[in-house]
């Protein structure tokens, strides 16, 4: 009975810390909520990715969460010192266990804020090649022309070469063409500046369409064109570029020579 009485003493002693501490978490439900709702409309005025938004928004609730739950343990009289200790020794507890996903959560914060790519962007990471699908906190997401899904670490992603192929709006596409030494190469060029000025699609600006003479081949003179596009019609714009060019040359009886090999044999008895 009288170990009764003394914890319902105790508990009564200690009703009021936790009426304020249910106060605070309370409080920081709320805060969270509102925080959130404000932090949501704001990103969405910025236009910001809807990967990097809900990274974001992630972040921000396990942050207040954790606010909150301190403030409402050390509302229980639970010396700071331990909290903070407990603390520290769960973070280098998790650190050990997971420190390569770690190393991927910093990625991904690196790649959110430096922007060396994003959804929907062409791009080239470690050899991978394919379209931004989804950048989450731990891999980034890529799909290839043929539909497959390749994950790259975020960590390896923010420390590899980056090459963004959809980051501008222009892009220079370059072919070459090889025409017959027997051949007029200043007919040629012709014919293929005239093909490149009935492409609607092929501009004048940063720089007019270029077609020289880029190199005296074993087999063949090498034709260089190079022409500014509008990057999301580069693919249509080289295949059809290539089609119209040979049937260009064909029409005008430039021909496009096999690779030839001459053999000399010695009769030298």
């Amino acid at each position: 009975m009288d170990l009764s009485m003394k914890m319902l003493e105790r508990l009564q002693n200690m009703l009021p810390n936790i009426i304020a501490a249910a106060v605070i978490m309370l409080v920081g439900h709320f805060v969270n909520k509102f925080t959130l709702k404000m932090m949501s409309k704001g990103l969405e005025m910025k236009h910001v990715d809807n990967t990097v938004h809900k990274f974001l928004m992630s972040v921000v609730r396990v942050t207040i969460l954790v606010l909150f739950s301190v403030m409402a343990l050390s509302a229980l009289n639970v010396p700071m010192s331990s909290i903070l200790a407990a603390i520290g020794t769960a973070g280098i507890t998790i650190g050990l266990a997971l420190k390569d996903s770690l190393s991927n959560i910093a990625g991904g914060f690196i790649i959110m804020f430096a922007k060396p790519f994003k959804c929907g962007d062409y791009v080239v990471i470690n050899k991978e090649e394919g379209t931004v699908d989804m950048i989450n906190i731990l891999y980034t997401r890529l799909l290839t022309i043929d539909n497959r899904a390749v994950f790259i670490p975020n960590s390896v992603a923010s420390k590899s070469t980056v090459v963004n192929l959809t980051d501008e709006p222009m892009r220079r596409l370059e072919l070459k063409f090889q025409i017959s030494y027997s051949d007029d190469h200043n007919k040629a060029i012709e014919v293929i500046k005239d093909v490149l000025a009935a492409d609607e699609r092929v501009f004048d600006e940063p720089d007019a369409p270029m077609v020289v003479i880029s190199e005296h081949a074993d087999s063949a003179i090498v034709l260089l064109m190079r022409a500014w596009i509008n990057t999301d019609v580069y693919w249509d714009v080289r295949f059809d570029l290539l089609k119209k060019v040979k049937e260009a040359f064909d029409a005008n009886s430039i021909t496009i020579p096999y690779g030839q090999l001459d053999v000399h044999i010695d009769q030298t008895p």
